[in-house]
């Protein structure tokens, strides 16, 4: 594989530009080909069939840029499309999901008791709790779906008195109390997770959050410094960025995500399923 190639990303909207803003810190000189289906957003109220072949149809066009790996920037999606697409790439290709790394994290750190939030569709598919348990089965895992929260998020809605409000009444729940470490299972909630600390903060509980664009940062990293295929030499390419549905207010949203202002370029990628 050419180590010059890009790594390829794909969200169901924009929430995992979190995860191409951390990926990017960790490997400065890496392109990146960015695709949010924002058409179909949000996948956590999606059939498992209907997510299938949205991931089919990004990761066959990331191919097609000759991308080195792919990343399911996507909770929901790699909850329930990560088998389907490691049969269809090339075998060179690697697929990374946001989940595995955590999991990984999370037996390496010994935690006990650990609190899963995120859509109904990552929630419902238990993914958390059944690679948990495969390692360790003493590890209580408690979980929540938190639907509010992504809209909210990508409505600019945080860090006020709305946030607040709802931040505190999930966390607040008894599904998810006596945790030693909470997992934001959304790639949009790095962008609360100081609201959430300091909700656990106020409250005298210490819980460790855990957020998935800083773990799949590093475990990219780790991953192409032991297969060899990591860019030395600073790209010259603009990275890209795709959304399957364009608008202005939306364009403006990704400064939230991304930290700076991002083109984006609308390509209408399905057909008739």
């Amino acid at each position: 594989m050419d180590s010059n190639a890009s790594i390829g990303i794909f969200d169901s909207g924009i929430g995992g530009l979190t995860v191409a803003n951390a990926i990017l810190k960790q490997l400065p000189n890496e392109h990146i080909i960015y695709f949010g289906d924002t058409a179909h957003l949000p996948y956590g109220d999606k059939s498992a069939n209907a997510i299938q072949y949205y991931a089919k149809n990004i990761t066959n066009f990331l191919l097609s840029k000759n991308c080195k790996i792919i990343v399911i920037a996507c909770n929901t999606a790699s909850a329930v499309a990560y088998g389907l697409l490691q049969k269809i790439v090339p075998k060179d290709i690697f697929v990374i999901n946001v989940i595995d790394p955590i999991v990984e994290h999370i037996i390496r750190k010994k935690y006990k008791s650990v609190g899963v939030i995120g859509t109904i569709g990552t929630i419902n598919s238990n993914i958390y709790s059944i690679k948990i348990k495969e390692q360790n089965p003493k590890i209580q895992v408690k979980q929540l779906a938190t639907p509010l929260l992504a809209p909210m998020i990508e409505t600019g809605f945080i860090n006020g008195q709305i946030s607040e409000l709802i931040i505190e009444d999930y966390l607040q729940k008894p599904e998810i109390s006596d945790i030693d470490t909470l997992v934001l299972g959304c790639t949009h909630y790095p962008l609360i997770r100081n609201e959430i600390e300091e909700y656990y903060k106020k409250n005298n509980l210490k819980v460790d959050v855990l957020a998935a664009n800083e773990i799949v940062g590093a475990y990219v990293k780790q991953y192409m410094i032991e297969e060899g295929i990591i860019r030395y030499d600073q790209s010259e390419e603009e990275h890209q960025f795709y959304v399957s549905d364009y608008s202005e207010t939306f364009a403006q949203t990704t400064r939230l995500f991304y930290g700076k202002d991002i083109l984006l370029q609308e390509l209408k990628l399905f057909g008739k399923k």
